[in-house]
């Protein structure tokens, strides 16, 4: 039976259509590690073209619309891209015995950062914990998320008071950038970093920032004595810091971490204190002196932490001891230069005026309804950093301060609670 005229068109038609599409398959251009790559990274390019029936291509490499070929390899690598190898790049491929020839692929973008990769250190939910809780390292490199392998280190002091850095042993559980601790212990206290890589060979980003984790547990025998005992200090001042302990007190020392310089110290090995026994002097205060304080013994127990920030004129005057709910709270403005330095001021919680142009705040009874930011301000002289106050039912609260942006201070607690009925036995406590 013979075909009508219009169907055998139609036929002719798809047929031509199939073998041009057969005969004219599009390559593909591939880049690794990524499109974004940094100076000095290995970078592979590479085309592929796929078609039924041909086994071997001769390829064609072309950059930013040029006619002019610059490779015939299948992969063309650069062993260290530079600036200059930035660009769009695309392919061709013709059959190495027979008569099919590619499409030209589409332009990919090659792009050559001249810095180094950064990576980024942060946590979450939050930095400062209590035995049992989770907590989660992440760690990212900065404009490039593609092909990268973490690490994870924490940083410890010699004895020469530099820092070093050793890997865990467990880093390769947060390889893809999440390094999570599921039941938080003491053990876990620590300052950590992490480094990411990536490619053969491989190409290390920087040393990320560092990031203080603090476990709260069972306090040690020994507290750290702060005088002037308060959080908040004048510039070029001294200020005292001693592990005390009613029986003995040797073999403890003063130990800072500053998220300024981001770095441990020790008091005993340093230049911004002298210790002496048990007991740091930093006779000139400055705002670097910011940061967490604690004592550790020569085993690694450390007390609870105190944090100290030193600003330069107007502070707040919050108590560095323990508060128990129901007792009374006594906050006051001070300012470097006045004499006496109490000053008539505003006081504020969470940034809303609660009372004004008066010299002390008192807080009677004590109770979780009062927790929040607190500062003082005087219209002329400034404002203080902000103090967080925290109270717990029946607790005796560890004087945990943690630095936020902004000059934020968060009182948090340390679980040495003792019930009215059992004074001798140590109750676990628990936040809400």
């Amino acid at each position: 039976m013979e075909l009508s005229p219009l169907p055998l068109l139609l036929l002719l038609i798809s047929n031509i259509f199939s073998q041009q599409t057969e005969e004219n398959p599009k390559a593909r251009v591939s880049i690794k590690p990524a499109q974004h790559v940094f100076r000095g990274e290995t970078v592979t390019l590479r085309c592929d073209v796929y078609s039924e029936g041909v086994t071997s291509w001769q390829y064609s490499w072309y950059k930013d619309s040029s006619g002019h070929v610059f490779s015939e390899l299948q992969e063309h690598t650069f062993s260290s891209v530079t600036e200059s190898d930035a660009g769009e790049y695309s392919c061709y491929g013709a059959e190495s015995e027979g008569p099919r020839t590619s499409l030209r692929s589409d332009d990919v973008t090659l792009t050559v950062s001249v810095s180094v990769p950064r990576a980024v250190l942060s946590v979450s939910p939050q930095k400062w914990l209590t035995e049992g809780d989770s907590v989660t390292l992440i760690c990212q490199v900065n404009g490039s998320s593609t092909g990268w392998t973490f690490s994870w280190f924490t940083q410890t002091l010699s004895s020469g008071n530099s820092n070093l850095y050793n890997r865990l042993s467990d880093s390769s559980r947060g390889a893809g950038g999440h390094y999570t601790v599921s039941s938080a212990d003491l053990k876990h206290t620590g300052v950590y970093v992490c480094r990411a890589e990536r490619g053969k060979p491989a190409y290390n980003s920087t040393i990320s920032n560092t990031q203080l984790l603090w476990v709260t547990g069972v306090s040690p025998p020994v507290s750290l004595i702060v005088s002037p005992s308060r959080t908040q200090h004048f510039t070029s001042v001294s200020l005292s810091l001693s592990c005390e302990e009613q029986s003995n007190s040797g073999g403890w020392r003063v130990r800072r971490y500053t998220d300024e310089w981001g770095r441990l110290e020790d008091c005993s090995s340093s230049l911004w204190g002298s210790q002496t026994g048990s007991t740091c002097t930093i006779r000139d205060t400055f705002t670097g002196d910011t940061g967490v304080y604690w004592c550790e013994s020569e085993s690694g127990e450390k007390t609870h932490p105190v944090n100290i920030t030193v600003h330069l004129v107007v502070i707040l005057e919050s108590p560095v001891h323990p508060v128990t709910e129901g007792e009374t709270l006594t906050l006051r403005c001070l300012e470097k230069y006045s004499t006496p330095p109490n000053l008539r001021a505003d006081f504020y919680k969470d940034g809303t005026l609660i009372q004004s142009q008066t010299t002390e705040m008192i807080l009677s009874n004590v109770s979780k309804s009062h927790e929040g930011f607190y500062s003082c301000k005087h219209r002329e002289k400034g404002e203080s950093p902000k103090s967080w106050t925290h109270s717990f039912d029946h607790c005796h609260l560890g004087p945990a301060v943690v630095l936020q942006k902004q000059q934020r201070w968060k009182i948090s607690v340390s679980l040495s609670c003792r019930s009215t009925e059992e004074q001798h036995s140590d109750i676990r406590a628990e936040p809400e």
